[in-house]
């Protein structure tokens, strides 16, 4: 079964139990005023030209003391490395609130890794490569505000809890603040010092009175990285004043929607920004970005679904079709992800405000967004909303929504397997490098002429240069490939090598000599297709096969159960079926009895991609090299330059029918080829990427790594996936001393070196080079270690992927410790030669090759499977 053919088939979670409801997926109005104040600093008002470095506010009396600056709503931490940055060892610190919003972000650029990295501390910069000039979709900030910046808190009486409501009643008091002023919803920036230390003000809201209490925090000088924060915020305020929607992270232009109604489906155009400090300067990121949108609404397919007469419950066929989508509430912008349907309340039940007054759901749309609500007999869907690790003791109340007010986004997997479908959004959504600059350019020359955005920059004295960032990268030689006695180069341009993976014998071979091929009944002639096929190329790449075992099934899971149990025994070697479609109920099925319950390799394909005669022998040349890996096999090496060397991949993915559940992969190699590896799952908390239970994977790994080697590993190298923003501190302070303590115990020494390289590949950051008048995509191999790196960390970016459409995107590796003593150079052709060794695919991938095994048996288990695979199988890579 194919990679892609796989993610299809692994769809929705089905059949969640439904919670309790308890409010509406939309902000409350704000009800009687609450009591309460606080004490506040003072100091001359003063004012600023452009350029001027306003005094310093007076010092407070003895018996006030400033007040410490609130978090950001929605979100934990700012950028100063104070106490907020003081995460525990434990796993609370893992928690994942906000770690996707600017905030992580800025936790994390306050930790200095590299201070502690003696062999980097003057240079981190390679030399090994051919020099290359780059542009990448970085605008540098020509100039920024040089004076002292004053931060104020702001508190709501009753509190307000929509953060557009929060600045509209601010703004109202603008002759006492000025124009010139950054909010976050939380705290306040202005350039000058309010007369009274403690401000109390009072903003009307429907005639209703709300008083706000602004309080001083703290000054924030010119070089404070908390200033990049705020200065993101007046940029997303700028986007706003574009008429840009705000959906997520992202800005949107809903007046510029593309729509494809012959598949009713529509596009928003949008940009992601961010402005953030580099090696040498500020620069403002900024990308293409899309949002698709069915033209469609919740209600739409609860009605289709109603009026289609078919078996089954109703009910349950609306939970089928719902259950798992991520929905967009139009009013207010936001998603919901559905978990499950109420179909005892309607929008004419009521629930409570957070004034304790009780209103229905068609009463509060109409007066909080002027919505109508038409059906008043439509059930309503329940999101239960992102489940955190920090608040695993707090009551989670679900969020209501009414289906006729939730527009679906994402595809169906219908239209998923439409070729007219993918065919017209690729053309629209993909966007090579050219496109990328023009659409790029065009944003920045709205912002260059828009008046309103002038102005608030103006007001800040920011400026941006227009034209993309230039500097220099390294291009990496090809790296060699070895199958058996045959060694040569990947493809210098398409960074693939798949010609010559089916010339000759495979690095390591294992006979096929016992194994069961199953099959539905008008599927037999795709399994005999197969087999035949299988013949033809198996000797070829030195396979001995023998025939499989033909079996016939019924088309439902029990029956392969039943069959399998018949038929299987300890020396069935390997399972292949032949699956009629991509149900996911299917795969999950065949897929958990042979992970769990009888242990035994298997491959899975569906039979319509046997249909066409003229694949077919690649499709089965690639089963056949998958089959043979699975049963400890391996198709080729690549020279890493280290032995002795032990290396990981650790990722995470989320279980998605167990929600509080996460699966963590451990992926290690047990030779010094990298062609035998250990695999093990860890089950944890929802929300908790930070990896516990570490010790015994590494006991495991370390006691299967003797079994293959005279010695124990000097080093061992462990590249970390699915870190998210802000966690950095918590894996310094809590997962690399839980892996070197381990280590130290187990081999009983402290001479074994370490080196943790964390992985990230959600980036937005491109790289182009010039040819012929036009940006294109740098070639695999590419290196970046100056300009976008930091000077706080070990850092380097490689493009290691060739894609035909689009724009390449390059993967952030950051050395956070390192014992080994790895020279630039080296970890950098190190990392890039990884790529080489992924056995699902003759050619490079985004990602080291442990790494992406880790997220593949984290995947599998999160999506199919849910329970611990059997421990025979660890020493296979059964999930390939």
């Amino acid at each position: 079964m194919s990679g892609r053919a796989r993610t299809r088939a692994r769809g929705r979670a089905r059949g969640r139990a439904s919670p309790q409801p308890a409010a509406p997926g939309a902000s409350a109005a704000p009800g009687a005023a609450a009591p309460g104040a606080s004490a506040a600093p003072g100091g001359a008002t003063t004012t600023r030209q452009p350029g001027q470095i306003l005094p310093r506010p007076q010092p407070l009396p003895a018996e006030s003391q400033v007040v410490e600056p609130r978090q950001p709503r929605g979100a934990e931490g700012t950028s100063q490395p104070s106490a907020e940055l003081q995460l525990s060892a434990g796993l609370q610190a893992a928690s994942l609130r906000g770690n996707r919003g600017f905030s992580g972000v800025f936790r994390d650029l306050v930790v200095n890794t590299r201070q502690n990295l003696e062999h980097v501390r003057k240079s981190k910069t390679g030399s090994k490569g051919t020099a290359v000039r780059l542009f990448a979709n970085h605008f540098r900030v020509t100039s920024r505000p040089q004076w002292v910046t004053y931060q104020y808190n702001v508190d709501y009486k009753p509190d307000i809890e929509d953060g557009s409501l929060r600045a509209d009643l601010l703004k109202q008091h603008e002759s006492l603040l000025g124009k010139c002023r950054i909010f976050d919803g939380n705290s306040l920036l202005l350039p000058r010092v309010l007369r009274k230390r403690k401000t109390e003000v009072v903003s009307k809201y429907k005639e209703q009175p709300v008083k706000i209490t602004i309080e001083f925090s703290r000054e924030l000088m010119p070089t404070s990285p908390d200033c990049l924060r705020y200065y993101n915020i007046l940029f997303r305020k700028i986007l706003k004043s574009m008429e840009l929607k705000q959906i997520g992270r992202n800005y949107y232009n809903k007046c510029g929607a593309t729509q494809f109604l012959d598949h009713s489906l529509e596009v928003w155009p949008g940009y992601f920004t961010s402005i953030l400090e580099y090696e040498n300067s500020i620069t403002l990121c900024a990308d293409v970005s899309h949002k698709l949108l069915r033209m469609e609404t919740a209600y739409d397919v609860i009605m289709r679904i109603v009026d289609t007469p078919r078996e089954g419950d109703v009910k349950q066929r609306v939970s089928k079709a719902l259950v798992g989508l991520i929905v967009l509430t139009k009013h207010n912008n936001r998603t919901y992800r559905v978990d499950a349907i109420n179909w005892e309340e309607t929008p004419k039940a009521t629930f409570k405000k957070s004034d304790g007054n009780r209103i229905t759901f068609v009463d509060y749309y109409r007066q909080q967004y002027d919505t109508q609500v038409t059906d008043l007999t439509q059930p309503l869907l329940i999101s239960k909303g992102k489940w955190k690790k920090s608040q695993q003791d707090t009551p989670n109340e679900p969020v209501l929504l009414v289906p006729e007010l939730c527009s679906l986004t994402g595809l169906t997997d219908a239209m998923r397997q439409d070729y007219r479908v993918m065919r017209d959004l690729a053309l629209h959504m993909r966007l090579d490098p050219d496109k990328r600059q023009h659409e790029l350019q065009k944003f920045m020359n709205t912002v260059q002429r828009d008046k309103t955005a002038q102005e608030e920059l103006r007001l800040w004295d920011l400026k941006f240069d227009t034209n993309f960032l230039s500097f220099s990268g390294r291009l990496l030689k090809e790296v060699r490939i070895c199958q058996g006695r045959r060694v040569f180069n990947s493809h210098p341009l398409f960074a693939e090598w798949s010609k010559e993976t089916r010339k000759g014998p495979l690095l390591k071979v294992k006979s096929l000599d016992d194994w069961l091929m199953l099959y539905t009944k008008r599927n037999y002639g795709a399994a005999v297709s197969l087999m035949q096929c299988l013949r033809k190329v198996t000797p070829t790449m030195g396979i001995a096969m023998r025939d499989a075992k033909m079996l016939e099934v019924n088309d439902t899971v029990k029956s392969y159960i039943n069959v399998l149990e018949k038929h299987a025994s300890s020396k069935t070697q390997m399972v292949v079926c032949v699956l009629s479609s991509d149900r996911k109920e299917m795969y999950d099925g065949i897929k958990k009895f042979l992970c769990v319950n009888y242990p035994i390799p298997s491959q899975c394909v569906v039979a319509r991609t046997l249909d066409k005669p003229q694949t077919l022998m690649t499709i089965a040349t690639k089963i056949a090299q998958q089959m043979n890996c699975k049963m400890g096999g391996a198709l080729w090496k690549v020279e890493t330059g280290l032995r002795n060397t032990m290396f990981i991949g650790i990722d995470c993915f989320h279980d998605i029918v167990n929600r509080r559940k996460s699966i963590a992969g451990f992926v290690s190699s047990v030779n010094d080829e990298l062609t035998q590896w250990f695999s093990q799952c860890i089950f944890q908390e929802s929300g908790q990427e930070l990896v516990n239970g570490l010790r015994d994977c590494l006991q495991a790994a370390l006691k299967l790594w003797r079994e293959h080697n005279p010695f124990m590993p000097r080093s061992v190298i462990v590249y970390r996936d699915g870190v998210g923003d802000g966690q950095l501190e918590a894996l310094i302070k809590y997962e690399i001393p839980q892996i070197s303590s381990c280590l130290e115990s187990i081999l009983q020494t402290n001479d074994v070196k370490l080196a943790v390289i964390v992985v990230k590949k959600r980036i937005n950051t491109r790289f182009f080079v010039e040819s012929e008048g036009k940006l294109r995509n740098p070639r695999p191999g590419t290196v970046v270690d100056v300009e976008l790196t930091r000077k706080e960390w070990y850092d380097f970016f490689i493009v290691s992927q060739s894609v035909k459409d689009g724009t390449v995107t390059p993967t952030h590796y950051n050395v956070i410790h390192d014992t080994v003593r790895l020279s630039p150079d080296t970890v950098q052709g190190l990392t890039y030669r990884l790529c080489h060794m992924y056995y699902n695919l003759p050619g490079v991938i985004r990602v080291p090759a442990p790494c992406h095994y880790a997220h593949k048996l984290a995947y599998l288990v999160g999506q199919s499977i849910h329970q611990e695979p059997h421990h025979s199988l660890t020493n296979r890579l059964f999930y390939l």
